[in-house]
């Protein structure tokens, strides 16, 4: 079961929490869920998701079980902190909730740390801690580095092992094993995969042995 997301925003005891999982594990219905708590008491929460994830609605945090709820897209280039701080000082925001967070740069994960340190805000990042290689993403290793609270959210492997890794699969279902550190996909382009399984199937996919 998921931990239950913090609620308030006592401004220097705000904290930032990382919220990691492999693919499909619920990590975007976990965050649907939290910023569900936060609105059901009358506080007003902001979300982010990244631009660059086009699976469904621009401009929504889509989950797999049909929850959804619409986001401020960010990039590379956008400052995180200047967009909340902004809505903050028109009305409190009590929470700033962050989808595929994987794609944050170190600079936008130490904006998200400020908001929690010097404004008072609590925020939520959830992302994906490896790529299909098993290498950290640039906003996840930082999340890692600078998080107060890290919280896995569990996977299963076909094992029935946890999952903690990313298999990228082609079209025809095979491992893939060189490429672009970012590939947008579901289930049709990932599998996840405890580590043993993921090391032996990114091996076949090394060796052309799928």
């Amino acid at each position: 079961m998921a931990r239950r997301a913090p609620i308030g925003n006592s401004k220097g005891m705000a904290k930032l929490y990382f919220y990691y999982a492999s693919m499909n594990a619920g990590k975007s219905t976990n965050l649907l869920q939290a910023d569900f708590n936060y609105r059901e008491r009358g506080m007003a929460t902001m979300l982010f998701t990244a631009a660059i994830d086009d699976r469904f609605a621009a401009g929504t945090i889509t989950s797999r079980i049909g929850l959804s709820a619409p986001a401020t897209m960010f990039d590379a280039s956008t400052n995180i902190a200047a967009c909340v701080l902004d809505r903050h000082a028109e009305e409190t925001v009590a929470c700033v909730l962050v989808d595929e967070a994987q794609f944050l740069t170190a600079a936008q994960v130490d904006q998200l740390a400020r908001l929690a340190d010097v404004d008072g805000i609590p925020v939520l990042a959830y992302g994906l801690r490896t790529d299909f290689q098993g290498a950290l993403f640039e906003g996840s290793a930082r999340l890692l580095a600078l998080a107060d609270a890290l919280i896995e959210i569990k996977s299963v492997c076909e094992c029935g092992r946890k999952a903690t890794m990313n298999l990228r699969v082609d079209a025809e279902g095979r491992p893939v094993a060189a490429g672009a550190q970012t590939v947008i996909g579901g289930n049709d382009r990932y599998v996840a995969l405890c580590r043993r399984h993921f090391t032996a199937a990114l091996e076949r996919g090394a060796t052309g042995n799928a």
